[in-house]
């Protein structure tokens, strides 16, 4: 794959983020309500207070004049500040921005760590009881709310049992290793579920493609064990079409597992667009979504370097 492919693509990617980025401001701008509701409902704010706050935050223009003030500063690299906090809206994503990749990290371990074997054995015992229950399993748990999986398990293991946390990034006064550990094996459970189901069924479908091939045929043929067939040849091509899935997985985990992170309490990106969304800050909204979208714009070009990396038939000019 040559640099200029990987240029093009990032040079692709400005109109789709610019066309995006209206979408999305006129969205958050249509919803009922807005970033002043908190303050109207307070008798303590004057009218001349209400006008000074949205002149601050240019409240008062028009729509499409604060979609352009916003684009100029997003520009230079100013995202602006929180109408909720009054906090620089980039240095609140940087503070949330760690506690979301250490658990969606260790939720993406988990789900690799599991859905690849998961599908092998599947695709390898094809029509076999194993095979059947395994595709239950996988239906199960895609199916199963992620808010219900997350009041059960914390019903379970913190309220009837004791053993874990029930919520929180780590105990007052805590915050060693086994503390923070404690608090994140049930979030990082919960939310490695939905991936691991959806993962396992994208590679159990690429490996039975691989496993019906030709040159598989031929390793059996040539005395070559099960076992070295499956990872040796079968591995790889199979997983080319499961690395657009897990790419993108990964972007979104990353952006933010709102539901998760919100039903844990968990100081992360997800919970501070919850945050957002309850008090209708705008320019954290803004800067939380286009984050997002281009984290799923960058996972998907590197999906594509996956894609040659694991077959280099493919080449992109």
């Amino acid at each position: 794959m040559s640099l200029g492919y990987v240029l093009r693509r990032l040079f692709s990617a400005v109109p789709l983020l610019l066309g995006i980025s209206v979408i999305l401001f006129s969205i958050i701008h249509l919803a009922p309500g807005g970033p002043l509701d908190m303050y109207t409902e307070n008798p303590a704010v004057s009218k001349e207070a209400l006008a000074q706050i949205a002149a601050a935050y240019g409240l008062d223009q028009p729509v499409p004049v604060q979609y352009v003030l916003w684009l100029k500063s997003m520009l230079v690299g100013d995202w602006g500040y929180s109408i909720r906090t009054g906090r620089p809206v980039l240095t609140e994503i940087v503070l949330r921005l760690g506690p979301t990749l250490e658990l969606g990290g260790l939720a993406l371990l988990i789900s690799l760590a599991i859905a690849v074997p998961l599908g092998i054995i599947s695709a390898a015992r094809r029509g076999s009881k194993l095979d059947s229950s395994l595709t239950l399993a996988s239906f199960a748990g895609i199916s199963i709310p992620v808010f219900w999986l997350a009041l059960l398990l914390q019903l379970l293991f913190s309220v009837q049992l004791g053993w874990l946390p029930s919520a929180g990034y780590k105990s007052i006064g805590g915050g060693d290793f086994m503390d923070r550990l404690s608090h994140i094996v049930m979030p990082a459970a919960v939310l490695s579920l939905a991936t691991v189901a959806s993962w396992s069924r994208f590679i159990r479908s690429g490996m039975i493609d691989v496993l019906n091939q030709d040159y598989i045929r031929t390793a059996y043929a040539k005395g070559r064990s099960e076992r070295g067939v499956v990872i040796l040849h079968a591995l790889r091509n199979a997983m080319i079409p499961a690395v657009t899935v897990i790419a993108v997985d990964f972007a979104t985990v990353i952006s933010g597992a709102v539901i998760t992170e919100t039903v844990f309490a968990w100081p992360g990106i997800g919970r501070l667009f919850m945050e957002s969304m309850d008090g209708r800050d705008y320019p954290m909204l803004m800067g939380l979504m286009m984050m997002g979208s281009l984290g799923i714009i960058m996972a998907n070009i590197i999906a594509d370097l996956a894609y040659a990396a694991l077959d280099p038939r493919i080449r992109y000019g």
